[in-house]
């Protein structure tokens, strides 16, 4: 792929989240384009759909749950009291307070987003929570603004299909993780080669489906980065929200939300 169309997909994501963050639209999961949800108790139930708690919408920020995940990373992250978090494509900051909850005051969570608008409202949320163990980059997550050997654990929510570099997304993983650190991500995996319309159709990359990798492609990118105990498990129920990113596009036969969990081995 060019340069060329690299800026072009990033230049469409940035565009559509930034239009999400400005209008405080409510998505649902990634279909940016329809903002399906539409309403709070809507909200609410398509967010306990993807595995979060209702303790744990209460727990957060208002306005920081915009209904732009497909899973719930923190259920198969297994935090730490003071461990460090990276999340990639932090949004209103969501997951990272929900983090810094369970890493407690001596941990720390960073939020990375490339999307100037998302990394205001998710600071203004910080502040709002008064969550000192947390703060805001802007950054792209193929080039993370995130020293060498930082965190314990990487969490990212429906974010990494939106990358038409997923393998440097990877290796950059692998570098701020510390040896021993470890992968929690929820994201979109196509379940068959995606025809070539959908491929094209940059609304629906914005919307998480064009740019999903078959799963045997994502674990190629892991193992190549050095990551050890690649594990992706496919969550069946996801038809059940992903039909509403693209309505009567048939998208649910096309992709699948995904739980994918990674080590960086201690030795490297």
């Amino acid at each position: 792929m060019s340069q060329q169309e690299l800026d072009k997909i990033h230049n469409s994501v940035r565009d559509a989240y930034g239009k999400v963050a400005e209008s405080d639209d409510i998505g649902c999961g990634c279909g940016v384009p329809t903002s399906c949800c539409g309403t709070a108790p809507d909200l609410e139930g398509f967010s306990i759909k993807l595995g979060y708690s209702a303790d744990d919408l209460l727990s957060v920020p208002g306005g920081s749950d915009m209904g732009l995940g497909c899973g719930n990373p923190k259920v198969i992250a297994s935090l730490k009291e003071g461990e460090t978090v990276v999340d990639l494509g932090s949004g209103g900051g969501f997951d990272c307070f929900l983090a810094s909850k369970e890493v407690g005051d001596s941990g720390k969570v960073i939020g990375v987003d490339m999307t100037p608008a998302m990394l205001s409202k998710a600071r203004n949320n910080a502040k709002t929570g008064s969550y000192s163990n947390v703060e805001f980059r802007l950054g792209e997550i193929e080039f993370l603004p995130v020293a060498n050997d930082t965190a314990n654990v990487v969490i990212s929510n429906c974010v990494i299909n939106l990358s038409p570099d997923k393998q440097q997304v990877f290796h950059e993983m692998f570098r701020i993780l510390r040896p021993g650190g470890r992968v929690a991500v929820s994201d979109v995996v196509a379940s068959c080669e995606l025809p070539d319309e959908v491929k094209n159709d940059l609304e629906l990359y914005s919307a998480c489906i064009s740019g999903a990798s078959l799963i045997e492609e994502i674990e190629d990118y892991m193992k190549h980065a050095g990551f050890e105990d690649v594990s992706i498990t496919p969550k069946d129920d996801s038809s059940e929200f992903i039909r509403d990113w693209a309505p009567g596009k048939k998208i649910e036969e096309l992709v699948i939300s995904a739980y994918i969990q990674a080590t960086r081995p201690v030795t490297q």
